[in-house]
């Protein structure tokens, strides 16, 4: 339900909470995230007559996972956001501790979220229905409209919800883990949303194997979409209350049946690309966003008052071999500002360049670098003149690897600095295309279609610039333009609106 308006405490706190987080110099100015507090999951993405539609969770009182509630905004061009009224907040009934992640659905005309209520450590599945503007919500009477999980099956957790209409009948995933065997997407059919039939896993997951990738012993955020001929079924591995990564298998949906391909991780930031959602607008485009977590400390979030981004929205599509590629939305370009270009040039091994005229905290760079067998090329990006700070962005031929090093990237204590890897194709020529967008504390990078994700919180004020070396061998840099990005915020914002 909407809420009816803070009281003046709420009006002093929503101040303080909002002032708090805008004054953080690691928050970012172009990436959709909440006035202040807690953000984690996309919800309910739309396209809904002309409107994008992006709820989210959102705790509007603390930077801390608590009191989820069900933010909303909308945009007319995926990049500039507008803030609605809270869609849901936490009741007396099956969502008072809550009201977790899902869905949005036209139901003959009729906005309807699926979502999960939270009430005494158990989550079950629960309805509200919207006006055409999906402004206002009414929750229904008659939640939860799936009281128990199947009877026959030992579960580790039972939430988050996909839900569409095929051939007359509503089909719901919903994730789970079954005990001792791995995560799973629980089929459910329904002929109204509100009576449900379960119809048995459409598939599971092995918690004993790690190869390729390791899907964990619980599947939060399960979604099924088509995507050119194929389907894609999306989760996000969880395991004993850790959020792990998101996995997706590409492969055949017909019948209430789903043919997978191995898995394969979607974003090698793991946990910093953590529950992503789908939506296809109405130029046809598969749309996705994730939650970007933090990488330093609970007691640092909460003294900066806010916590979690919300990622760019990103294209996926098929590559020739059958596995995501993905890229932000043409959209992002429109931030652009001031643009700088670097010429062509040839990179002798052991060389660094420091690309005096790219610099900054809220940047879009592109680049074309060609390198040659056995060698690598290492961009250095938030970095200090003497090169005491700085995260260090590694494309390896050698290996087929991108990595990401962040053991520089701050002086600051309690930070995640693990470091980040993953495949990387390349053209038979050792050619990458290559994009990084950095805003403040989010870094996110597409190579050759492959995305990387990840924070990092420079402490030095000059920790701004960007270096390119090649290693091992030489690289041939076709070009890099790199453009000065707009901030979308230019004040604090209510935190209820």
């Amino acid at each position: 339900m909407t809420h009816d308006g803070p009281t003046s405490t709420e009006h002093s706190e929503t101040h303080d909470l909002a002032g708090l987080a805008w004054t953080d110099r690691h928050r970012p100015r172009f990436h959709f995230l909440s006035p202040g507090g807690w953000l984690n999951d996309p919800n309910g993405l739309t396209h809904w007559n002309g409107t994008y539609h992006l709820f989210y969770q959102y705790n509007p009182d603390a930077a801390v996972h608590a009191n989820i509630h069900w933010g909303h905004a909308t945009s007319a061009d995926l990049v500039h956001w507008h803030d609605e009224p809270i869609a849901l907040t936490p009741g007396d009934g099956p969502d008072a501790d809550g009201c977790w992640s899902g869905i949005l659905v036209d139901h003959d005309g009729t906005p309807t979220i699926v979502y999960s209520g939270s009430q005494n450590g158990e989550q079950r599945p629960c309805l509200a229905t919207g006006d055409p503007e999906l402004r206002t919500w009414r929750k229904d009477p008659a939640n939860p409209v799936i009281t128990e999980p199947p009877a026959d099956l030992s579960l580790v957790a039972f939430r988050d919800h996909c839900v569409w209409s095929e051939d007359g009948l509503w089909y719901q995933l919903i994730g789970a883990g079954i005990r001792g065997v791995g995560g799973a997407a629980l089929l459910y059919t329904s002929p109204d949303l509100r009576t449900w039939q379960y119809q048995g896993p459409l598939h599971v997951g092995d918690a004993g194997s790690h190869d390729p990738v390791w899907t964990g012993t619980m599947w939060e955020c399960v979604e099924l979409f088509p995507l050119a001929d194929r389907h894609v079924l999306v989760l996000s591995a969880w395991d004993n209350g850790t959020t792990h990564h998101p996995v997706y298998y590409t492969g055949h949906y017909a019948d209430t049946h789903f043919t997978a391909d191995p898995p394969a991780l979607l974003d090698y930031g793991k946990r910093y690309f953590y529950a992503p959602q789908t939506m296809r607008d109405d130029r046809g485009r598969r749309i996705m966003f994730g939650w970007i977590q933090e990488g330093r400390s609970d007691a640092a979030v909460v003294e900066a008052g806010w916590s979690g981004v919300m990622s760019l929205p990103r294209q996926v599509s098929l590559d020739a071999a059958g596995r995501l590629f993905v890229a932000p939305v043409a959209e992002v370009a429109t931030l652009r500002g001031a643009r700088t270009s670097t010429p062509a040039h040839q990179l002798i091994a052991g060389d660094t360049i420091w690309l005096e005229d790219v610099h900054g905290d809220q940047l879009d760079i592109e680049a074309r670098i060609t390198i040659s067998e056995g060698a690598a090329v290492e961009l250095a990006i938030r970095s200090t003149p003497d090169g005491a700070e700085r995260t260090v962005l590694a494309l390896d031929r050698a290996n087929h690897e991108i990595r990401l090093d962040r053991t520089a990237s701050s002086r600051q204590a309690d930070l995640d600095t693990a470091p980040i890897r993953g495949h990387l194709p390349m053209d038979a020529d050792g050619t990458v295309d290559l994009r990084i967008l950095i805003d403040h504390s989010v870094v996110e990078v597409f190579a050759n279609g492959r995305p990387l994700t990840a924070r990092v919180y420079p402490t030095r004020l000059d920790a701004l610039g960007v270096t390119i070396t090649a290693t091992g061998g030489s690289a041939h840099l076709h070009h890099l333009d790199a453009w000065t990005m707009t901030d979308i915020w230019t004040a604090p914002r209510a935190l209820r609106p």
